[in-house]
């Protein structure tokens, strides 16, 4: 079975693609600096400590693991601080991928899935949105994703490296058959946030506007469930494998669920009153965002399973209530 590198391994989506990789029975090493991730969520007993800011740590990875290719996850993913603070986000995202990608031309590994994100596009001219949609992204964090996505087709171009570009929504929920799930610090996340209100971790949970042009006058997100965007990941890689032709796929479940839905569930879920507190409108915040997910339906053959937000947040409460790290 090949051997796939999992960059990011140790964060959030990067731990539950690596289960959902050995559970299909590939081979997998994860290579993450423990910044952001943890230790205690990697799914594979070879690990390497190592920094995409130094291409010789990448290039000893590379001496020893045959690798076959790359799931590339490491970024740094905050929108909020990718404007306060651009240069970390050039250099960790941007300048990171070209040392991975360096390496990854020196020793002939020709396949790469990115995790690549829904704010390329900005703010959204239709919705749903699918994948011709003009992307405008209006925060450094979708520019430097966009920035890597066109960097891959030169590389597809000049090197024949091919990639599978995977823009998510939401990502949300945890795996209920691993003690894995979401931590980030800070916590930005609707979901988890809701949750530690019902837990008394928080006291409330901020409704950022309830003016917009939504039914209920909040904003609408699609959340898609983090084991529905791990078999996408394996779905997209099995495809490059097969054809050798680079693409890229929007990851949504293709409807959209409100910020006063979302809490609702959570209260219903939980068997919690949320205490919630309107505040003013964020800039940039479009009122409705959620995918066209057709093309990666059709191509890809994939099939969400989570497709109701009630169900998302179950496998969420289940893993916050126990959460290990």
């Amino acid at each position: 079975m090949a051997m796939i590198l999992i960059t990011g391994g140790a964060g959030y989506i990067g731990s539950h693609c690596t289960l959902e990789m050995k559970r299909a029975g590939f081979d997998c090493v994860v290579l993450d600096n423990l910044t952001e991730g943890h230790k205690e969520a990697i799914q594979t007993k070879d690990f390497c400590l190592a920094n995409l800011g130094n291409i010789d740590e990448i290039r000893k990875v590379f001496r020893n693991y045959k690798i076959d290719a790359v799931i590339h996850f490491a970024a740094s993913c905050y929108v909020g601080e990718s404007t306060t603070n651009p240069q970390k986000y050039y250099y960790n995202n941007v300048v990171n991928t070209l040392n991975l990608l360096q390496v990854m031309v020196e020793c002939n590994v020709k396949n790469i899935v990115f995790s690549s994100t829904c704010a390329t596009y900005g703010n959204p001219e239709y919705t749903p949105i699918d994948e011709t949609h003009t992307q405008k992204p209006i925060n450094v964090y979708g520019k430097t994703k966009l920035m890597i996505e066109h960097i891959l087709q030169d590389y597809d171009r000049a090197y024949g490296l091919k990639y599978m570009a995977l823009r998510y929504f939401n990502a949300s929920g945890a795996d209920n058959k691993a003690n894995i799930g979401e931590s980030h610090d800070p916590e930005t996340h609707l979901i988890p946030l809701v949750l530690q209100v019902a837990l008394g971790k928080r006291e409330s949970i901020k409704v950022f506007g309830n003016d917009y042009d939504t039914p209920d006058g909040t904003c609408i997100r699609d959340y898609i469930h983090v084991n529905d965007l791990s078999s996408a990941h394996r779905l997209a890689l099995e495809k490059l494998f097969k054809d050798k032709q680079s693409n890229f796929y929007n990851l949504g479940t293709g409807k959209g669920c409100s910020v006063n839905e979302v809490i609702r569930s959570c209260e219903e879920i939980t068997r919690k009153t949320i205490k919630a507190e309107l505040a003013p409108r964020r800039e940039g915040d479009p009122p409705t965002l959620f995918a066209d997910n057709k093309k990666a339906l059709k191509e890809l053959g994939w099939q969400p399973e989570y497709t109701k937000i009630d169900d998302i947040i179950l496998t969420a409460w289940n893993w916050e209530k126990n959460r290990r790290y």
